[in-house]
């Protein structure tokens, strides 16, 4: 059992964040956010996977006022994100913004920050600071210390300034897309602060080396209790980002919802099309929302007894193989009716 790091607990619309408030999942809309129906399907698409928050891209007056409808006709809590423009920050609170991502030391002169904070904390809108490695302050970038440390330093100068205007609905991230500099910098932050921390790896790349690099980061932080929401940064359809996070998170225990699926790798025993036959479970399965683990396993021979643990499971044979429940065999079947005979056996275990 993984012992969180206890921290302040707030709130972005319905959604608790810190505290003993489970982990929640974020992504980020790719649409243009004046397209309010497309910005609304998308965010549509990511609910349904399981998206707990969603962040928006607010460039302009007409993005912030696009925020009013987006926010009619979604149901998940939005942030706003925004860069050195206060009086954005100002008119997404008005049209019903959850949170903001703004830092207080980019919009400008200290009455800037003020409306934009006396505001937020009028509407108990929380502000997520968000430090990353790349765009650090000039005399931070000068100073000669690890390059984590200088993000720690700007995420501290950021808070300050909000905590001295009586302000404590923060979330702070500090990402950079090098992943030892990721993890020092989170372990840091969580010994100084008392807030909520978002996790993510900034700029972790596609698929393939994007999810290596969030899982390695976000894994290793969450396994030691830090983080509060995470988002897995990929360059593909958001969706499969928040995908990626319930898996994250599932495997640490953290999450349990739908299915955890398992399969084992191929070896010379294996007399099925393994690699298809995973895929197609877990696409039949991906939607069943119920906290179970399915296994595919390869072989007869020590498929079921491996795959133990798991709820559910099938082993191949040749040209025909068995499901099995808790790590026994409870139907032979042709290969081409294993899907619907473990379909068929799940249902009947929840009738």
């Amino acid at each position: 059992m993984i012992k969180r790091r206890v921290t302040k607990q707030i709130s972005i619309g319905n959604v608790k964040i810190g505290g003993n408030a489970p982990i929640s999942v974020q992504s980020m809309c790719n649409t243009d956010t004046r397209n309010v129906d497309a910005t609304c399907r998308q965010i549509d698409e990511l609910a349904e996977q399981g998206c707990d928050i969603v962040r928006l891209a607010v460039l302009n007056k007409d993005a912030a006022a696009a925020i009013k409808n987006i926010v009619r006709k979604t149901s998940v809590p939005l942030v706003a994100d925004i860069h050195f423009d206060y009086r954005l920050a100002i008119e997404c609170i008005n049209n019903g913004i959850s949170a903001l991502r703004i830092n207080p030391g980019n919009i400008g002169k200290r009455e800037n920050v003020e409306k934009v904070v006396s505001l937020a904390k009028q509407q108990n809108i929380p502000i997520r600071i968000g430090v990353n490695a790349g765009s650090l302050e000039k005399n931070l970038i000068e100073k000669d210390i690890p390059l984590s440390e200088k993000m720690v330093e700007s995420a501290l100068g950021h808070i300050r300034i909000l905590e001295d205007l009586d302000f404590d609905l923060i979330k702070v991230s500090l990402k950079s897309s090098d992943v030892l500099t990721t993890i020092e910098a989170y372990r840091s932050i969580a010994q100084k602060i008392p807030y909520p921390l978002h996790l993510g790896v900034t700029e972790a790349g596609t698929m393939h080396g994007g999810l290596i690099k969030s899982s390695v980061g976000l894994g290793t932080l969450l396994a030691e209790g830090i983080g509060d929401t995470i988002r897995v940064s990929l360059t593909e359809n958001p969706v499969e980002e928040v995908i990626a996070g319930i898996d994250i998170l599932k495997s640490l225990g953290l999450k349990e919802r739908g299915v955890n699926f398992v399969s084992c790798p191929t070896c010379g025993r294996t007399q099925i099309k393994l690699i298809e036959l995973a895929k197609k479970v877990e696409e039949r399965f991906k939607n069943l929302d119920l906290p179970i683990t399915i296994a595919t396993m390869g072989c007869a021979v020590n498929g079921p007894g491996e795959a133990r643990h798991a709820d559910f499971g099938i082993a191949g044979g040749i040209g025909e193989g068995y499901v099995f429940k808790k790590g026994e065999i409870v139907a032979k079947v042709p290969e081409d009716m294993l899907l619907e005979k473990l379909e068929e056996v799940i249902k009947k275990s929840y009738e």
